[in-house]
């Protein structure tokens, strides 16, 4: 494996903006796992090592938004439960599931959630002031949520949209405290996954942990971006996001 200053840099540099884009929005991993085949990994071991910067970057998060308040803790628990579940369902898939399987799903949750901030942006991005539901009070949330853990487990690339499709979709949370919650989750499935990809001994443990330092990086810079921002910015960002999500998904080979 080269770890020449261009991939080092490439890493890092990629790492540090997918790390804001993951905590304000999702997709970017669209930028993580091309960075990790740069340097020569199939698609399946670039797929398990890119969770190590996830995992980290989203320890960073969660730790970010509960210090700034913004994470319940009554709401930890019965929303991680389905996405858990799902995620053990996905990287199981993941590890066995033959590599085409990865860009039609990537593909679809990029035009679905496009369509989505085009036909009904208030579904993504309540108006303010909405009273948040509880699990136990949307059945059709737990099953959001387990898709979400399902497709978050399979794939990285993409699931904080499912997520904030899911959170702000059915629960009715606001922006920032459905990105809170978003980075829970996807702390809870993507441990998950690691024990997996562990096991099956599919990570290159180097460009993992060089990519998360830059992931942690944007992840922490990002969380004080989404705590000071206006909320129609956020959902500006959420919906510019999701369009360029959609193109690389497109794009890609």
């Amino acid at each position: 494996m080269d770890y020449s200053l261009f991939t080092v840099t490439l890493l890092v540099g990629t790492g540090f903006i997918a790390g804001i884009i993951n905590t304000l929005a999702g997709g970017g991993s669209n930028l993580t796992l091309p960075a990790l085949m740069v340097m020569g990994m199939p698609a399946d071991i670039a797929n398990a090592t890119n969770r190590v910067g996830v995992f980290l970057q989203n320890v960073t998060a969660t730790f970010g938004f509960r210090k700034a308040k913004k994470l319940d803790n009554a709401d930890i628990m019965p929303v991680m439960i389905p996405s858990l579940l799902g995620g053990v369902v996905g990287a199981f898939a993941a590890s066995y599931a033959p590599e085409t399987w990865l860009k039609p799903l990537l593909l679809s949750a990029m035009i679905g959630m496009t369509i989505i901030m085009i036909v009904r942006p208030t579904m993504i991005a309540p108006p303010e002031g909405t009273v948040p539901f509880k699990v136990r009070e949307k059945p059709s949330a737990w099953i959001a949520l387990f898709i979400a853990g399902v497709y978050g487990g399979f794939v990285q690339a993409g699931v904080g949209f499912i997520l904030i499709a899911a959170l702000a979709g059915t629960l009715r949370y606001d922006l920032v405290r459905t990105n809170a919650l978003k980075m829970v989750c996807t702390l809870g499935f993507t441990a998950l996954a690691l024990c997996v990809f562990i096991w099956n001994d599919q990570i290159l443990w180097i460009p993992g942990l060089i990519l998360a330092s830059g992931t942690m990086l944007g992840s922490y810079l990002a969380v004080k971006m989404a705590i000071k921002a206006n909320p129609k910015h956020l959902k500006w960002f959420l919906f510019v996001m999701t369009v360029c999500g959609s193109a690389a998904a497109l794009l890609s080979d």
